[in-house]
């Protein structure tokens, strides 16, 4: 806690943020600065803002882009950083834009320092609001709607968060190969967007590797790296047993989907063709084992469908578990 606060406007009402700062040494990553509105200073309703990550309230999650966006530049003023470049990853905290233009930053400027990435070609990830609403809630920070219409090429009511990022920045990518080319085929019938490259997600080894498993590829130790794999197998097969009561043969190939259950990530993908994943499922010659693991948002109907879905579907094969 270094003490920053400051204020920032949302639907025409002050809201104090406040900073916190997560030193790089902390767990060996990027230093980070987290803000929150959950503070004495705020009334309840600015102080709820930032108690819900992707609030299931869309008007919610309009304060919260404002909080992340706004707030996120008016924190590098605050601190005194001067970024040559501004980097948006996902449109969330597409306000910004607005705040450096309102801070005196020219059009022309802004489109050199601001550079984009688009996440996913789903709806979801590529959410659209009401121009007017926007502008009520202090989105444009001070901006009329007919400048924004101006800037962002909006010709309706229905402002699409990733068409503005792509109109208002320099350069812009996807996350793999194929997504790059299906963002450049899915934004091809609009104008004045940027370049779409595309750089390919990665993991942090330290993170997300396992350190004997990884001992075991750099020496291309095959035995070793089927020791750990069965020892690591064991491992989960116990968790599952404990959580479903399912008993997995770690002899048999086992495909794994272990992700946040929203909707768009389509869980349930391999199991839409009924005759063809009961084939699968009773297949003796070629067994499988199918894991689901994660968890829907508390409020996130269509995910939580989708997960109880998966769980009633899958009763009665003792070899899936959810």
């Amino acid at each position: 806690d270094h003490d920053i606060e400051f204020q920032i406007t949302v639907h025409d009402h002050p809201v104090w943020v406040k900073a916190y700062y997560l030193p790089a040494k902390t767990f060996g990553c990027a230093p980070m600065f987290l803000l929150t509105t959950d503070i004495e200073k705020n009334d309840p309703m600015s102080r709820s803002i930032s108690m819900r990550l992707y609030d299931s309230d869309f008007l919610t999650r309009i304060a919260q882009y404002i909080v992340l966006g706004i707030g996120g530049a008016r924190l590098l003023e605050e601190i005194g950083s001067k970024p040559d470049v501004y980097h948006l990853n996902e449109a969330h905290a597409l306000s910004a834009a607005f705040h450096l233009l309102g801070a005196g930053m020219s059009v022309e400027e802004l489109r050199e320092r601001l550079v984009f990435t688009t996440h996913t070609p789903e709806a979801a990830g590529n959410e659209q609001h009401e121009l007017d609403l926007l502008g009520k809630f202090s989105f444009f920070n001070g901006l009329n709607i007919d400048q924004v219409r101006q800037l962002t090429g909006v010709k309706d009511n229905t402002f699409t968060h990733t068409l503005a990022a792509l109109r208002l920045s320099r350069i812009s990518n996807g996350v793999s190969k194929l997504h790059g080319e299906v963002s450049r085929e899915m934004w091809s019938g609009y104008d004045n967007i940027c370049p779409i490259i595309h750089i390919t997600n990665s993991q942090n080894k330290k993170f997300w590797v396992d350190a004997e498993l990884e001992a075991a590829r750099v020496k291309a130790d095959i035995n070793d790296l089927r020791h750990r794999k069965r020892e690591l197998k064991d491992k989960l097969f116990r968790v599952v047993a404990d959580q479903t009561g399912r008993l997995f043969d770690p002899n048999v190939l086992t495909i794994v989907w272990a992700r946040r259950f929203a909707a768009y990530k389509r869980a349930d993908l391999i199991t839409r063709d009924e005759e063809m994943f009961d084939a699968i499922m009773k297949d003796t010659d070629r067994p499988v084992q199918i894991i689901w693991a994660g968890k829907p948002y508390p409020k996130d109907q269509g995910a939580i469908d989708i997960f109880n879905h998966l769980v009633h579907h899958t009763q009665e094969y003792a070899n899936a578990a959810v």
